[in-house]
């Protein structure tokens, strides 16, 4: 005799049907989002490419426009991303959207994939020195254990 399991809903049970990848225009985060993009061809999955907008304090943005600073981030971010889909439309097409969310870069990430529906997370390594001891948004992600997570070097 066997128990009957409650169905549950399972994402990417026919392969991802979204694939996040975090940008910040580190050059990580680019060789992440290129390798994300490939995954996104050959799966035919849609590209959620992700700009997590910091959110500083007070005390910290004395005399900084922060704010207009990460809006040319994301903006900068578009503008390549079209550049690099321009140049290669040719060749391959990937569908793809471009969201900004804000927070610090794992709540961001998360919110987004959650929004998102995203099937697998893809992110670079961390170029931070640091994170080695402390721990990367990349670490946090597989810790979290709800996606798969892709980590690009």
């Amino acid at each position: 005799m066997t128990e009957q399991q409650p169905h549950q809903f399972e994402r990417g049970t026919d392969g991802p049907k979204v694939i996040l990848v975090g940008v910040d225009g580190s050059a990580s985060s680019m060789r992440a989002a290129s390798y994300a993009g490939g995954l996104a061809r050959r799966q035919r999955a849609l590209l959620a490419l992700v700009y997590v907008k910091p959110v500083l304090s007070a005390g910290a943005t004395m005399g900084a426009p922060v704010a207009d600073t990460t809006d040319e981030i994301a903006s900068s971010l578009v503008a390549d991303i079209k550049e690099s889909t321009e140049q290669v439309k040719d060749i391959f097409d990937v569908r793809w959207e471009f969201h900004t969310f804000r927070g610090d870069p794992y709540t961001g990430l998360v919110t987004a994939a959650d929004e998102l529906k995203a099937d697998a997370v893809v992110v670079g390594a961390s170029e931070q020195a640091g994170h080695r001891f402390v721990g990367s948004v990349a670490i946090r992600l597989v810790k979290a254990g709800r996606w798969p997570v892709t980590v690009v070097p």
